[in-house]
């Protein structure tokens, strides 16, 4: 078992030697500036729905009117 456990210290060890620091920057930079889309961003039903929810003040918005302003947004989408 000790010497398992020297054999992981090792293997670790050559293994963070082998990931170049240049490498893991360029991943994760990569890792950053991707982003997967469910939605098509020029479409005006979206557009709309953003505006309608710029003008919300949610502070002062009751829970009732939080439901019936989804309600009023699940409409536009052709939800049910």
């Amino acid at each position: 078992v000790d010497r398992a456990g020297e054999m992981l210290i090792e293997l670790e060890q050559m293994h963070r030697k082998q990931d170049a620091p240049a490498t893991k920057k360029k991943n994760a930079k990569e890792n950053e500036t991707m982003q997967l889309s469910f939605f098509q961003l020029d479409d005006p039903v979206l557009l709309q729905i953003r505006e309608e929810l710029e003008r919300i003040d949610i502070n002062n918005l009751t829970p009732v009117e939080a439901l019936l302003k989804l309600e009023s947004i699940k409409r536009l989408t052709g939800g049910k």
